[in-house]
């Protein structure tokens, strides 16, 4: 078989995996956007499978231009993805969109009339320079993110899917500013679709052992209620004095009042390692992100303030920042999730009904 037929094949092994992958998503998760992204993301990479090649030393042709611009957009789609992968709460806003069309059709005038005008090697470094910038970005953001997530399995996924996809698209992006306009052969183009094809069938495979539901869960998590589940009739003593201990800081210290508090700093004031409190928070409290479980004693304590007729004239911001939020929007969007209204249609009916 020569280069160019193995190429082939591995070209039409990823992109129908790809396809597969992102019409599975659509069909068993349409309604959560995490999945709805990365299907978004599979059918953007698809293009970049059927299209990609290293080194580029002649003009592309015109057919060619709508699949390079839409493999290009795709690392936007990508940042996009991750967000919603490590965020339940995260919405889509207009100027998401804005961004994914100026990429786009950045890199499709690239293709049709830059390029042309004998800027080959310009044209590709800067949109090569773009989309190391958002793999930068996609990275903070994951670290920054990654340690929220309480459910031990979804974590090593979402870490894996991240970053495979960074590793081989940031690699991919300074080969092309390296060797554009150099002749590098068939083997380049074979050794990359190879690569590719792996890692979309790793990404397939690891997604594949973890159960839908906890990597792309149904709804927006609900705080559940400040109570203790149900002890089961062997619960471990140790777990449990734990669990009162921590439940002492949030209650009498309200620790989560601290500004960038984190799990690690619950973990050193409990003297216990971070995987065994993000085991307890999860399997005991039934919690599947820290954030959500700080939140969750905030917005008690704001809807205490809030109902409170002697604080009726503080601002809301005010009680917001009091119970250990940053800014008032995060603040609004916690608290219509938990209750169902904002903070001031909360205080109006509470004073309402007093």
């Amino acid at each position: 078989m020569t280069f160019a037929a193995t190429e082939l094949a591995f070209r039409a092994a990823s992109v129908a995996l790809l396809l597969v992958l992102g019409a599975s998503l659509v069909s068993d998760f349409g309604h959560v956007l995490a999945a709805r992204l990365g299907a978004g993301f599979a059918i953007g990479s698809a293009a970049h499978a059927a299209s990609y090649s290293v080194g580029v030393t002649s003009l592309v042709p015109a057919w060619h231009a709508p699949l390079i611009a839409l493999s290009t957009g795709n690392i936007v789609v990508f940042w996009l993805f991750t967000r919603a992968l490590f965020d339940d709460e995260f919405r889509l806003r207009w100027w998401h969109g804005l961004i994914w069309g100026l990429v786009t059709a950045f890199s499709f005038v690239n293709c049709l009339w830059i390029a042309p005008g004998g800027n080959v090697r310009l044209a590709v470094t800067v949109v090569n320079l773009i989309v190391l910038g958002f793999i930068a970005l996609t990275v903070v953001q994951t670290i920054n993110s990654w340690s929220a997530d309480l459910v031990e399995r979804r974590r090593r996924v979402r870490v894996f899917i991240v970053c495979a996809a960074a590793l081989y698209g940031g690699a991919n992006a300074l080969l092309q500013i390296v060797v554009t306009g150099i002749e590098v052969g068939d083997i380049a183009d074979t050794i990359n679709a190879g690569v590719l094809a792996c890692i979309v069938a790793a990404i397939a495979y690891a997604m594949m052992r973890v159960d839908g539901a906890e990597l792309f869960p149904v709804a927006v998590e609900a705080a559940p209620p400040l109570v203790l589940s149900q002890a089961p009739a062997a619960e471990d003593a140790a777990d449990q004095k734990l669990i009162d201990a921590l439940m002492r800081l949030m209650a009498d210290e309200r620790i989560y009042r601290q500004e960038n508090i984190t799990i690690g700093v619950l973990a050193n004031r409990l003297k216990i390692p971070e995987y065994r409190l993000r085991r307890l928070i999860n399997q005991r409290l039934g919690y599947r992100n820290f954030n959500v479980f700080l939140n969750n004693h905030r917005i008690e304590e704001a809807k205490a303030a809030l109902a409170d007729p002697a604080q009726a004239e503080v601002p809301v911001i005010t009680i917001a920042m009091d119970a250990g939020f940053q800014s008032l929007g995060p603040f609004n969007r916690a608290f219509k999730a938990v209750t169902g209204v904002t903070p001031t249609e909360y205080r109006r009916l509470k004073a309402s009904t007093a």
